[in-house]
């Protein structure tokens, strides 16, 4: 059963009925769910199916889109030996299977893979798709792949034979937290919105991930069972997450390492200097990549000219596998033995905050904004003391054309939070920098975004709203 890919199903049913052949990229993570969105939305009705071979050779690959050809229906032909042989193969299929008018599926998924060192897959795929399928009426060509920097370079971005070709594409992303509940829901899962909450700061939005939790038992174990437990299924993922994206995944991971040790994040010439990585195009590519698989975000100060960008790592789960996993613990209870500890505390924090980057629309919505045009940003102001400026830093601010900047500070407790003299002088600390060093004109309201709600006390006017876990969940 899909949850949460409406508009995506709906792109896709529109794009099958259109009268001419069409032809469909799907991209995104690891684990998002690709293959069960495209399998689903289309009942498995396909003319072909075919899914690469991970780590094979050209021949091997070629083997293997012959046994696919077979199993849907070809016989008696020459084993292919290039893949315009296997093209020319697969035309026969589609030919053999075209009685009628309807749309004629065509899946291959994981395309990256089938291209191997010289293969020349993409001359074929070319030479099908321009010389043949698109001159008729009744295909649909949908190519998928978890190599995000290979679909965007050969399919999205292409600039040779497949340039402008496409008719969809879709990049598919993680769900946020009312899709985890919906999901979690429709599995028979009953958790209570802080322990859904305690799971997305560890795994994010990915599906796959969340398809481990198990009913009967709290989030805290069952973060046990997936990643510490002796036969947990998610111990060893950040291992093959970046593999699977990436062909060369080491400089990769070298960007996410520097920046998960930056909580405000760095600069392209900071990451530069802490990788070591050369100045170059290929690394602004890589910088691109990472952020089109939402690991990365790039924000500009407010103030500042995107040249000065900052990149922050945001994906959850790499989070935590910096804080948590790379210290290979034996404790397969260590999850929930954490509870109440400093270093614990200290990432959920951090964590919240990434929850809460990552439901900005849900926190436009609480404010009632989202018709507003705004823009959101970070800012960081070194101290001065000839200006007057202490030194302050604001994760999330939004800039709204009404006149208005929102400057959200970002809580996490257990219960509600106690808002204290030392938050009220920090967040007043923090406006007065804010405007003494940009000299905005614009009205600046101070927001709580607190995981539990604002218990009132002498110091809770100091802000003019507190928006709360249960609103991060609300529909958009």
């Amino acid at each position: 059963m899909l949850i949460a890919r409406e508009k995506e199903i709906a792109m896709l049913k529109a794009t099958a009925g259109k009268d001419e052949s069409q032809f469909v990229a799907i991209y995104g993570r690891r684990r998002v769910g690709k293959t069960y969105l495209i399998r689903e939305t289309f009942d498995n009705n396909f003319v072909f199916q075919h899914s690469g071979l991970a780590n094979a050779d050209t021949a091997e690959q070629l083997e293997g889109f012959a046994n696919s050809l077979k199993t849907f229906g070809l016989s008696e032909f020459d084993a292919p030996r290039t893949w315009l042989d296997a093209f020319q193969l697969l035309k026969q299929l589609i030919v053999k299977k075209s009685d009628d008018n309807t749309k004629k599926i065509i899946f291959i998924d994981e395309l990256s893979w089938m291209d191997a060192k010289n293969s020349n897959l993409m001359t074929a795929l070319e030479a099908f798709w321009n010389g043949w399928a698109s001159a008729r009426k009744d295909i649909l060509l949908i190519v998928c792949a978890s190599a995000t920097s290979w679909m965007l370079d050969n399919i999205i971005h292409n600039k040779g034979g497949l340039y402008n070709r496409l008719n969809l594409q879709i990049h598919l992303r993680a769900f946020n937290l009312r899709e985890c509940e919906m999901y979690l829901s429709a599995n028979g899962v009953d958790l209570s919105r802080s322990q859904i909450l305690e799971g997305y700061m560890v795994m994010g939005g990915v599906p796959y991930y969340w398809s481990f939790v198990e009913r009967g038992y709290s989030m805290s174990q069952n973060i046990d069972k997936i990643f510490f437990g002796q036969n947990a299924p998610l111990k060893r993922e950040f291992d093959y997450l970046y593999a699977s994206l990436y062909r060369r995944p080491d400089q990769y991971i070298s960007i996410v390492r520097a920046l998960g040790m930056h909580k405000a994040g760095l600069t392209r010439e900071e990451l530069l200097k802490y990788t070591g990585i050369a100045d170059s195009g290929d690394f602004s590519k890589k910088l691109t990549e990472l952020e089109e698989c939402d690991f990365i975000r790039e924000y500009t100060c407010f103030g500042k000219k995107r040249k000065s960008s900052v990149f922050q790592l945001i994906d959850n789960f790499t989070l935590f596998h910096f804080k948590f996993l790379t210290s290979k613990t034996q404790d397969e209870h260590f999850w929930t033995n954490a509870v109440a500890t400093s270093q614990r505390n200290a990432w959920c924090g951090l964590a919240f905050e990434r929850v809460c980057l990552e439901h900005v629309p849900q926190i436009k919505a609480k404010l009632s904004i989202l018709g507003v045009s705004t823009e959101v940003h970070s800012w960081l102001a070194k101290k001065d003391e000839d200006k007057g400026i202490a030194g302050s830093q604001i994760d999330l601010l939004i800039v709204r054309r009404d006149m208005v900047i929102d400057v959200c500070e970002m809580k996490y407790s257990i219960g509600e939070y106690n808002v204290t003299k030392k938050d009220d002088d920090a967040i007043r600390r923090k406006i007065s920098d804010f405007i003494t060093a940009t000299g905005t004109k614009y009205a600046v309201h101070p927001i709580l975004v607190a995981s539990n709600g604002m218990a009132y006390g002498k110091y809770s006017g100091t802000f003019q709203m507190c928006i709360t876990a249960d609103d991060l969940f609300k529909e958009i």
